[in-house]
C-alpha cells in the first residue's frame, strides 16, 4: 500500500496532477484542508434538538447533554439514524423501480418490457404469488403491487424475510427485529431518536437492526429483483475499466448516480442509428456512453458499457475536458461537479426532482416518455461536443483494464452445474475440503481522506492469496475492476493453490463482481443458499465468510454493514468509527451482538489487522463447524488419477467433500 498517495490508481494519480498544475481543488484536497470535527467524528455530538448541539466530552459515565442524555445514548442514536437514512435511500430507488415495474406492466411505460419472465416467475413465488394461467403482465402487476405494500403496510412482517434460513428467521423474531414495513422503520427509528425519547442504548441498537434489515431483506433486495425483471438478469461479459475509457473523436456521455432505469434509456438512445447520424453531423464518430458510480456497475453488468470508477472519479472526469456532459440522478453525487463544470465544457443535467444542483441543467426523466427524453440528453451532449477545447484535453494515457462482471446469485449457481443442475452444491464442497478457505464481501465506498482503493486491493491481494474467494459491489467492486483483479488469468498468478483450482474448473475469476450498491443483497442471497445447500451449519451465521467496508464514507455503507451483522455475517469497517467515544456501544457492537446474532460490527483503521482479523474469523468458523482446518499449499501437490480399486478402497471425497 502507498498511504503517501492521494490514489494508487494510476489514471487518478495523472489527472491529479493535471487539477495540481491548473490549481483546481477536488475533494482529495479539500479532505486535507478539512480536518473533520474530531467530536461529531466519533459519535460524540448530539444535535437533535435546539438545546444544542451538545459536545459530550470526558469520561462516558459523566457527560452529558442538557437534557440529560449519556455518551452511549447519543452515540447509538447518531449511529442508528445513520442507518436509518442509509435504508431510506436504498428503499426509495426500489419504491421508483417498483413504480416503474407496474407502469411497464399496465402498458404505460412502452419503451421498456420485462427482459426476465424467469425471474419474474421466481420472484412471484418468494411473494405467494399464484402465476398460473396469468400473462407476464398480470403476474408483473401482481409484483409490483405486492412491493409497494411493504413500504407501508400496517401488520405483518416484510415477506422476503422468508427467503433467509429459518434459524435466522427465528432469531429475527426472538430479538422482535423482524421488520415490519420499510417506510414504518424508518419513521419509527426517527422518532425513537428524537429528543425525549428512546434513552436506552441496547433497545436503540435493536431499533437500528430492525430497520437496517428492511433495507438488505426489503429495498435493495427488491430493487436488485425489479432491475433483474426489467433489465435482464446479469451474466458474465467483458469490458473495460479505467479513466482513460474517454474517446477524443466521439461525443462521452458520461450516467452517474444510482438508478437503473435511464440509464438503461441512455443505452439504447446512444446506439439508435438517428443519434449516431446526428454525432456525426457535428464531426464525432459516435457517441461513447461511459458509467461512473453505481449506476456504471448496472450497465456494465448488463451490457458491457465501460466504467470510468467510482464515486471519487466524478471530478477527475470531467478533469479529462473530454466529457460533453455527465447525467446524475440520485446518491453519492458531488455539488463539487457543477462548479468544476464551469471551468470546462462539461455540462452536468440533473434528472430527477429528488437531487437537483445550482448551476446544473436540467431534464426531468419521466419512463411514460423513457426514450425521447433519453434521446433529447443525448443531443445535449452531441451538441456541446464542438465546444471541446483542444487546449483543456488531459487524457490519462492509462490503458484500461480488462473486466470480467456479471455474476448474479442465479449465474454463480448456473456456473456450478447448468441450467438444469445447477447448485451450491460444489462450492460447499469446495469451502467444507478447504480448497476455498472462505468468502468474503468487500463493498463500501471510497473516502478521500484514505489513499483512494488502497485498502481495497490490498485486502483483495491478500485474500485470494489466502485460497479467501471475494465478492464485491459498488466502489469496491470499481477498485478491482481498475486494477485488473477481475479476469480468470488473475487467478492463475496471484490466487493460492487452493481457490486456484476451484477458479481453473469454473472458469470464474478469484474475484466476482457482483453488482451496485443495493445489490450487496445477492451476498445475502448467496450466503442463504450456502446454509441451505447443507454441509456448513443451517444458518448464515456461523458461515466461514465477512463483510467489509475499508473506505466507508456513506449512511448506505452504515446500513449495509448492520444488516449483514443482522444476518449472521461479521463486518469489519474501516476509514473511522462514528460510535468510537462510546466504549459502551462498542461492546454491545463488537460483544453482544455475537450473543444475539452469532456476528459483530467492528471498526478498524488498520489494513493488517483488517486482514488478521477477517482470517481468524474464517478460521474460527471452519473449526465450529468441525470442517477440516485450513492449510495454505495443501493442494499443491501432484494430481493423481484414482484406479476403481482405489475408489473402493474409501480414498476419495464424501458427499460433504471431506477427504477420507
Amino acid at each position: 500500500m502507498r498511504e503517501d498517495l492521494k490514489s494508487v490508481d494510476p489514471a487518478a494519480q495523472v489527472l491529479l496532477k493535471v487539477a495540481e498544475k491548473k490549481k483546481i481543488l477536488t475533494s482529495f484536497e479539500r479532505a486535507e484542508k478539512l480536518k473533520p470535527c474530531p467530536i461529531g467524528h466519533e459519535g460524540a455530538c448530539c444535535k437533535v434538538c435546539h438545546m444544542g448541539p451538545c459536545r459530550l466530552v470526558g469520561k462516558e459515565d459523566e457527560a452529558a447533554g442538557v437534557c440529560g442524555a449519556t455518551l452511549p445514548v447519543v452515540t447509538a442514536r447518531n449511529f442508528a439514524r445513520m442507518v436509518a437514512a442509509g435504508t431510506a435511500a436504498h428503499s426509495d430507488h426500489a419504491r421508483d423501480l417498483a413504480n416503474t415495474l407496474l407502469a411497464v406492466a399496465r402498458g404505460e411505460a412502452k419503451d421498456f418490457q420485462i427482459k426476465d419472465v424467469r425471474k419474474l416467475n421466481r420472484v412471484a413465488g418468494y411473494l405467494g404469488i399464484n402465476v398460473e394461467g396469468k400473462s407476464v403482465n398480470k403476474v408483473a402487476e401482481d409484483v409490483a403491487l405486492k412491493f409497494l405494500e411493504q413500504f407501508g403496510q400496517q401488520r405483518g412482517e416484510l415477506a422476503y424475510l422468508s427467503r433467509a434460513p429459518k434459524k435466522r428467521q427465528e432469531i429475527w423474531k426472538k430479538l422482535g427485529i423482524a421488520p415490519r414495513a420499510i417506510d414504518r422503520e424508518c419513521v419509527e427509528m426517527l422518532h425513537r431518536t428524537a429528543m425525549g425519547v428512546d434513552q436506552e442504548p441496547n433497545n436503540i441498537m435493536l431499533g437500528a437492526l430492525r430497520t437496517s434489515l428492511a433495507d438488505g431483506w426489503g429495498g435493495s433486495m427488491m430493487g436488485t429483483d425489479i432491475s433483474d425483471i426489467l433489465f435482464g438478469t446479469p451474466k458474465p461479459l467483458k469490458t473495460k475499466a479505467s479513466l482513460d475509457v474517454f474517446k477524443e473523436d466521439h461525443v462521452n456521455l458520461v450516467v452517474h448516480g444510482h438508478e437503473p432505469s435511464f440509464a438503461e434509456m441512455l443505452v439504447q438512445a446512444q446506439e439508435d442509428p438517428e443519434m449516431v447520424a446526428y454525432a456525426k453531423s457535428k464531426g464525432a464518430k459516435g457517441v461513447n456512453l461511459v458509467g461512473m458510480c453505481c449506476t456504471a456497475n448496472e450497465i456494465l453488468m448488463r451490457h458491457g458499457i465501460p466504467t470510468a470508477g467510482g464515486f471519487l472519479q466524478q471530478e477527475l472526469g470531467i478533469l479529462t475536458g473530454m466529457v460533453e456532459a455527465m447525467v446524475v440522478d440520485v446518491q453519492c453525487i458531488m455539488p463539487a461537479i457543477s462548479q468544476l463544470s464551469k471551468q470546462y465544457h462539461t455540462k452536468i443535467v440533473t434528472t430527477t426532482a429528488k437531487g437537483k444542483m445550482i448551476d446544473a441543467e436540467h431534464v426531468e426523466y419521466d419512463d411514460h416518455h423513457a426514450m425521447d427524453i433519453a434521446k433529447k440528453v443525448v443531443r445535449l451532449a452531441i451538441d456541446n461536443f464542438q465546444n471541446r477545447k483542444k487546449e483543456s484535453v488531459s487524457p490519462a494515457g492509462i490503458k484500461a483494464a480488462d473486466v470480467i462482471a456479471g455474476f448474479s446469485d442465479e449465474y454463480i449457481e448456473y456456473m456450478q452445474g447448468g441450467r438444469y443442475r445447477g447448485s451450491y452444491r460444489p462450492l460447499n464442497d469446495a469451502i467444507i475440503s478447504g480448497r476455498i478457505r472462505g468468502i468474503v464481501g468487500l463493498a463500501g465506498c471510497n473516502n478521500p481522506r484514505i489513499s483512494q482503493d488502497s485498502i481495497h486491493n490490498f485486502l483483495t491481494r491478500e485474500f485470494i492469496k489466502n485460497d479467501v474467494l471475494v465478492v464485491q459491489t459498488g466502489c469496491s467492486a470499481m477498485a478491482s475492476a481498475k486494477a485488473g483483479y477481475m479476469t480468470p488469468e488473475n487467478a492463475l498468478e496471484n490466487a493460492g493453490q487452493g481457490l486456484r483450482e476451484v477458479c481453473e474448473a469454473i472458469g470464474i475469476p478469484p474475484v466476482l463482481h457482483l453488482g451496485s450498491c443495493v445489490d450487496n443483497s445477492r451476498i445475502l442471497t448467496i450466503a442463504s443458499n450456502i446454509a441451505n445447500e447443507g454441509g456448513l451449519g443451517d444458518d448464515i451465521g456461523g458461515l466461514p465468510a465477512v463483510g467489509i467496508a475499508p473506505e466507508w464514507m456513506s449512511e448506505k455503507a452504515i446500513a449495509i454493514g448492520t444488516y449483514f451483522a443482522a444476518s449472521g455475517v461479521p463486518v469489519i469497517f474501516g476509514a473511522g468509527s462514528p460510535v468510537k467515544a462510546s466504549k459502551t456501544l462498542r461492546d454491545i457492537m463488537e460483544n453482544k451482538w455475537w450473543e444475539m446474532m452469532n456476528a459483530a460490527f467492528y471498526f478498524e483503521e488498520d489494513p493488517g489487522k483488517m486482514l488478521e482479523l477477517a482470517l481468524k474469523m474464517i478460521d474460527a468458523a471452519r473449526e465450529k463447524l468441525k470442517i477440516r482446518k485450513y492449510e495454505p499449499g495443501r493442494f499443491g501437490t501432484e494430481r493423481v488419477l484414482m484406479d476403481m480399486a482405489a475408489r473402493r478402497g474409501g480414498t476419495f471425497a464424501t458427499p460433504h467433500g471431506v477427504d477420507v
